[in-house]
């Protein structure tokens, strides 16, 4: 992994060797310049430093001025506007403009390297966005689907080569762990996404209902069928049907169904014409099928017909590496959609969704994050969690310690300070710090093991706007 690179631009010579002393013993990699138009014209040669260090203040030069020029010209470049006591409008004005942060002349040595780590760190959380970003733009247009888990991907290159074809694919796996996100990504792969993706609910309608869903029907067909109605199949024409739960289907249907697979011919309910079809036909089911056809629950040669090739999803506890990319995705998916303010999960539900099961697969997961973003509820969030299927941690010696519960009170009072201290200060955590007596690093420390440091950038970054 490179190095991170800071260029520091600042009239001060004195000041420039100063901090390229402290931060190249600590791994930057530290380049300094004393003008303006230095600067401009380094980046204008192409470089790319991880963080620029600029000075609001220049002889005959605004420095707000520039850093308006760089959002334009390099908005992908975090800056640290460095100002003296007294120029808080500049700040101001700075951090609205798009500044990371900003340092106070003079600073702690501990300051710099924190706002350097901080705005590295953002930096890197916006990239992990942007990516995801488009993974979520790829899983709209593509049927693409969000997995780290050596199955997923091994399956993800099964789905391609069998895309090409146009045999049928049967889609096995628990409730909610993708069946119609593989089958819409079968169906992109295979050439035909600008045509129709027709999916239909085998359990969800009665027997009689669906032979009229799948295969249409004329008019005079029953009663109240007045004109004439196109079936699933008519609509996938030239595209793709997947018949979602085929195990629920009713042998009647499953005969008319083996029909089409054999001839690519349907007939609509009171019709005389046999209609042909080109469509792509995907069979999804959480059934075991070789066990309903043992059972006379399902045809045989039906089951031959869709068993050309076979994927089983695995569930979601058999590839827990995935939840906290899953995680990062939905909140990503929904949170601008809900005008949710959290847009990271905390630490702490984070491990609570990777001890439990989730019997409802990657849908019980996201309609989880759903709700939490609607009702950032912490406690009732993993309280929902809390069943036998949590993997608890072994139980512990639960005997009184007169020193552990001294310790708990001693740190509930110094929590509740912290807070009191950071509210009356309007949560600027640096001010806050000043007034504890403790360095700026031992406050950040503190905020993040209460988990609420989020709670304080946010409030923080709102003061300065």
């Amino acid at each position: 992994m490179s190095k991170p690179e800071v260029l520091i631009v600042d009239d001060d010579a004195v000041f420039l060797g100063y901090v390229a002393e402290f931060l190249r013993p600590r791994g930057y990699i530290v380049d300094t310049l004393e003008s303006v138009d230095q600067l401009l014209q380094r980046l204008a040669s192409g470089a790319a430093p991880s963080v620029i260090l600029l000075d609001v203040l220049f002889p005959g030069t605004n420095g707000l001025e520039v850093l308006a020029q760089l959002r334009k010209s390099h908005p992908s470049i975090p800056v640290i506007i460095l100002s003296g006591v007294g120029h808080t409008k500049s700040v101001v004005e700075a951090i609205r403009m798009g500044a990371f942060d900003y340092l106070t002349k003079p600073f702690e040595e501990q300051e710099l390297e924190l706002a350097i780590e901080d705005v590295l760190q953002k930096k890197s959380l916006q990239d992990e966005v942007k990516n995801l970003r488009r993974q979520l733009e790829k899983y709209g247009e593509s049927g693409d689907f969000v997995s780290t888990s050596p199955k997923i991907i091994q399956i993800k290159d099964i789905a391609r080569q069998v895309a090409g074809t146009d045999v049928p694919v049967l889609i096995l796996g628990e409730s909610g762990v993708g069946k119609e996100v593989l089958a819409r990504f079968i169906h992109v792969h295979a050439g035909r996404a600008d045509k129709p993706f027709v999916k239909v609910n085998c359990a969800a309608l009665p027997h009689d209902l669906l032979e009229s869903e799948l295969f249409g029907y004329e008019r005079g067909a029953f009663t109240g069928a007045l004109g004439d109605k196109p079936g699933k199949f008519e609509l996938a024409d030239k595209g793709t049907i997947l018949l979602d739960e085929i195990g629920e289907m009713s042998p009647h249907l499953q005969a008319k169904l083996l029909h089409v697979l054999q001839d690519g011919e349907y007939t609509r309910l009171g019709g005389r014409r046999a209609g042909r079809v080109d469509a792509r036909i995907l069979a999804s089911t959480n059934r075991r099928l070789n066990e309903a056809v043992s059972q006379g629950q399902f045809r045989e040669d039906l089951y031959y017909r869709l068993n050309v090739v076979t994927i089983e999803i695995p569930p979601l506890r058999e590839r827990p590496q995935d939840i906290p990319l899953l995680c990062r995705y939905f909140v990503l998916k929904y949170a601008d959609r809900y005008e949710s303010s959290v847009h990271e999960l905390p630490d702490r539900l984070t491990d609570a969704f990777m001890r439990y099961e989730w019997p409802g697969n990657v849908r019980e997961l996201e309609n989880v994050i759903r709700r939490f973003l609607i009702l950032p509820d912490l406690e009732a969030t993993i309280q929902t969690l809390q069943s036998p299927k949590v993997h608890e941690a072994p139980a512990v010696d639960e005997k009184p310690c007169l020193k552990k519960i001294s310790n708990q009170a001693a740190e509930q009072v110094e929590r509740e300070l912290v807070l009191r201290t950071l509210s009356q200060t309007n949560w600027n955590r640096k001010k806050a710090a000043q007034e504890l007596g403790i360095c700026y690093k031992a406050l950040l420390n503190k905020l993040k093991k209460w988990q609420i440091n989020d709670h304080a950038v946010s409030a923080t970054s709102s003061s300065f706007r």
